[in-house]
């Protein structure tokens, strides 16, 4: 019987082993409980606590200036194209009390924050440089989420009785002018098409888009100044419009194809060209580098930009060349002998083909041409992916007004329309005055669809 000796000698070393772990367990908490500190805390009657053993506590907060968490309002000091610097901008409350200054850095910029609410900035008149005066100040509500702008208007302030009405007539007679002339240098190009090949050309917008943007990136991505950035341009829409016609048109004119599924062509071809500009260009207003800052001129009623003198004279330079080519070279009267009568002049001699394929180079050349002219003139120097047709309608009326297919009839009519368009403003917001030309086309095809230099009746 060798299990109960086994009982016996092991029971006693059990005990032991649980007596020593008992004795651990309480010699541990005894070493706790006599502890000086334990997390930062005393025991009683153990003296004053040390220094490290003082509880920590965070010192008390400063008050908040009244620009933390504030929202960010910003602006640019723009005295007629001269950038104001060092000058100081102020923020009141409605009490006056200032919130907020800053001073303006390079190209007159300033940016200021101040907690959402109302408020009234000011430009310290003192700081401003000899003999410019800012208009006043500017109450604006600042909220947070949005863009907070204030712009400062500087000169002697004008009421708008100031400016009689017989003086905003001649300033949007010479602006409609001015815009006119943009309208017809885009718009002879699609008259002559359409007169010597009968196609509704609605891809044309996009030649003026894509010369505007040829030249954009010539001036801004290449860095050549924009006067010979726009000859590069119009090259550029030269070739445009020459592949254009060897790559699509000739080859539907070949397969004998109808004007009705060739102006469906044109309209998929300018949709295409129209996203594709969207794609690789920018959904924004891109500006040129040159050009942006102008002042105004006045003399007399008459008040112009330098930028609107150089369109009105180059528009002029280039249409009475375009009527020159057309009455003494012998291209341009081949021009019109196919715009009146292809059949006659192909049997007469006429290279049809050949005068259409140059028709195409003018046509593109001359778009690019109204593109830059018109970012720069109309849209304050910038170029827009979408600006080719915005302008394609106002090209319609202007040509349909005047005459489809005659190149003098295109240049009478955009130019009514450019006028027509610009003294609308008079009655109709600036943003509707489009509205004008539209009503303008339709109007002409109720009652005289052949326009004003148009023929009643085709012969051939």
């Amino acid at each position: 019987m060798a299990s109960p000796p086994e009982r016996t000698r092991t029971e006693p070393h059990t005990r032991r082993i649980g007596a020593a772990f008992v004795i651990a367990l309480l010699g541990i908490l005894a070493a706790l409980v006599s502890a000086p500190v334990l997390l930062g805390s005393t025991v009683p009657g153990s003296g004053p606590p040390t220094a490290s053993a003082q509880p920590i506590e965070p010192p008390p907060s400063a008050p908040p200036s009244p620009t933390e968490g504030g929202v960010p309002v910003s602006g640019s000091l723009n005295n007629g194209g001269e950038r104001l610097e060092g000058v100081t901008v102020r923020a009141l409350d409605d009490t006056g009390t200032e919130i907020a200054s800053t001073e303006s850095v390079a190209a007159g910029k300033w940016e200021l924050s101040v907690p959402p609410g109302s408020y009234t900035f000011e430009v310290a008149e003192d700081t401003l440089p000899d003999g410019v005066s800012v208009q006043g100040a500017v109450e604006r509500t600042v909220a947070a989420g949005k863009i907070n702008a204030v712009v400062f208007s500087f000169g002697e302030a004008r009421t708008g009785n100031a400016v009689p009405m017989w003086e905003k007539v001649i300033r949007l007679l010479v602006d409609g002018l001015r815009f006119g002339l943009v309208i017809a240098i885009a718009g002879v190009g699609l008259s002559l098409i359409f007169g010597t090949t009968g196609l509704t050309n609605f891809a044309h917008g996009e030649l003026v888009t894509l010369g505007a943007v040829a030249a954009w990136v010539f001036n801004v991505t290449v860095g050549i100044q924009l006067i010979p950035a726009t000859v590069l341009a119009v090259l550029t829409g030269i070739a445009i419009g020459l592949i254009a016609n060897l790559g699509i048109w000739k080859p539907l004119r070949r397969r004998k194809t109808g004007l009705i599924p060739q102006l469906v062509v044109s309209i998929g071809l300018a949709i295409a060209v129209r996203y594709l500009i969207l794609i690789f260009f920018s959904d924004r207003s891109e500006p040129f580098d040159d050009y942006q800052a102008q002042v105004q001129h006045e003399w007399g009623p008459f008040a112009i930009t330098n930028v609107n003198i150089a369109t009105i004279v180059v528009s002029i330079v280039v249409l009475v060349g375009v009527a020159l080519l057309l009455q003494k070279t012998r291209i341009g009267k081949a021009m019109r002998a196919v715009a009146d009568n292809r059949d006659l002049a192909a049997s007469s001699g006429i290279d049809v083909e050949r005068v259409i394929l140059v028709v195409w180079g003018l046509g593109g050349g001359l778009a690019a041409l109204g593109g830059v002219l018109f970012g720069l003139s109309e849209l304050g120097g910038r170029v827009q992916w979408e600006m080719g047709f915005k302008l394609l309608l106002l090209m319609f009326a202007g040509i349909t007004l005047g005459g489809l297919g005659t190149a003098y009839g295109a240049l009478l009519g955009c130019v009514i329309v450019g006028v027509v368009v610009q003294l609308s403003t008079l009655v109709l917001d600036p943003d509707l005055k489009y509205i004008g030309g539209l009503l303008i086309l339709i109007l002409i095809l109720i009652v005289r669809p052949q326009g004003i230099l148009g023929s009643r009746q085709r012969i051939g």
